[in-house]
């Protein structure tokens, strides 16, 4: 990190240290509080509320990126209760992936939705309110980098300071979660997804046509930090972009696959479910807060231009992973009947 921005952040902890916050702050932090624990209910209303916010605030394009990978998190999770994984995983393990989906992206919306709502108050009262994020438990890091978005507005370098931020968050409490390591990021299962590149984050079209990137190395914080930078250049880019914001302003998440599915030149026949049809609301805690950034944090490193290789159109590569989901659900039932 450059001195000015150290400084910047050194500065930011000092008055952490001494902050009171007024009777009217108060109300203010309250009324976001409850705000986000309605927004943050399941992963569809998580992608609505990044999507309408988007949709008024276009200048922060993480919310666009945050809207559709989160369509991503939910079709991963009616994948579960589709027509083909039941027959290959049982019960417990998919429910241990669906908590991991469902967990990480409820910790990202705990803490990214506070900072969107304070950015849009501040441009309604045309002045910075970062200072209340302390209360939010954000880190010092994201406050200065929205101080330093409010001066230079490099809409750039928040998304990339936004994506370093939310993988971070979710290092400790998910990632590196001892239950989560044991029976999902250790497990043949998960190994065998990664092998195989079954998981992949999709931005779909009305045209039918699939762009995205396949995850691999999800445990390790630098790649998911890569891959969400390879990601926001995709959807950005002027060549995709407007397709994308096509896809997500006429298509309502509902959190089956059908949702882009039914853009395919060949008719396809619905093999999962809407997610509220199968998964109902999750309660969750946060007992330990902590801020991940600390004097030893590289996060200028993480701001280097994403490399991006050329294979980013999935449409036909897609087809070709769900065909072979589909034999190794086959061979598992005829196993299952022997």
């Amino acid at each position: 990190m450059n001195g000015a921005q150290k400084e910047k952040i050194d500065e930011i902890r000092r008055q952490r240290s001494s902050r009171n916050f007024s009777h009217m702050e108060w109300r203010v932090i309250e009324k976001i509080k409850k705000e986000t624990a309605a927004a943050n209910k399941d992963n569809i209303s998580r992608t609505k509320v990044y999507h309408e916010f988007f949709m008024t605030n276009t200048e922060i394009q993480w919310a666009f990126l945050a809207s559709m990978v989160s369509r991503n998190a939910g079709w991963n999770m009616t994948d579960l209760e589709g027509a083909y994984y039941p027959k290959i995983l049982s019960a417990t393990m998919r429910k241990r992936l669906f908590l991991t989906y469902e967990r990480a992206n409820w910790f990202i919306f705990s803490d990214a939705y506070p900072q969107l709502v304070l950015y849009e108050q501040s441009k309604k009262v045309n002045r910075p309110l970062f200072h209340l994020l302390s209360a939010f438990h954000v880190s010092v890091f994201m406050e200065a980098e929205w101080e330093r978005f409010w001066k230079e507005r490099d809409k750039e370098r928040l998304v990339t300071a936004l994506i370093i931020n939310e993988q971070n968050m979710i290092q400790k409490p998910v990632i590196q979660n001892p239950y989560f390591q044991k029976y999902v990021f250790q497990s043949l299962v998960y190994k065998f997804q990664e092998l195989f590149h079954f998981s992949s984050v999709i931005f779909p079209t009305v045209q039918g046509k699939l762009y995205g990137f396949s995850v691999y190395g999800f445990e390790q914080l630098t790649k998911r930090i890569e891959l969400g930078k390879r990601l926001a250049w995709l959807l950005l880019h002027p060549d995709y972009y407007e397709t994308f914001r096509r896809f997500s302003e006429n298509t309502i998440h509902t959190g089956s696959r059908m949702d882009y599915e039914q853009y395919f030149p060949v008719p396809k026949q619905k093999d999962t479910p809407a997610l509220r049809d199968v998964f109902p609301p999750i309660p969750h805690q946060r007992h330990h807060y902590f801020d991940w950034y600390d004097e030893e944090s590289d996060t200028e490193s993480w701001f280097h231009e994403a490399s991006v290789n050329k294979e980013f159109e999935l449409t036909d590569w897609f087809v070709g992973k769900q065909k072979q989901l589909h034999i190794i659900a086959a061979i598992d039932k005829l196993r299952g009947e022997q």
